[in-house]
């Protein structure tokens, strides 16, 4: 699978780097148009952590299919989560996630930078395989 074709089925921006069972790089523009800024803060708009988790649970699902199919496998937990700055409109928020251990239910290690500087870091980000992933 070509990285415009997994950034499409991801929905993230732009995937920089996949290796699929391995790890992968993607980045994720924040417009200032998002409607999530209307309630999440007026005064202070800043980007919800759990869109964050959400958008490095998608790369980690697509570093697991490696074909694009990110239905075979949801979120099942995540541990040791630090919240270190905020994602605010107009920030370039670069996300990466590596495999720590395989098997049946997966655990990455995720952060996400803006700008070089740490936002957050996930230590586990634990995937389950689907009804839809079964067999695979």
């Amino acid at each position: 699978m070509d990285l415009a074709a997994a950034a499409a089925a991801s929905g993230l921006d732009t995937v920089v780097s996949l290796r699929p069972g391995v790890a992968g790089v993607a980045t994720r523009n924040v417009p200032a148009t998002s409607a999530v800024f209307a309630t999440h803060f007026p005064r202070f708009p800043v980007v919800p952590g759990v869109l964050i988790i959400d958008d490095l649970a998608r790369l980690g699902a697509l570093v697991l299919t490696g074909d694009g199919r990110l239905d075979r496998w949801r979120l099942a937990g995540v541990t040791r989560v630090r919240f270190r700055h905020f994602v605010r409109p107009g920030d370039v928020a670069e996300l990466s996630v590596e495999v720590r251990s395989g098997g049946d239910e997966p655990v990455l290690r995720g952060d996400v930078r803006v700008g070089g500087s740490p936002v957050t870091t996930v230590g586990s980000l634990v995937m389950r395989a689907t009804a839809a992933g079964a067999g695979v």
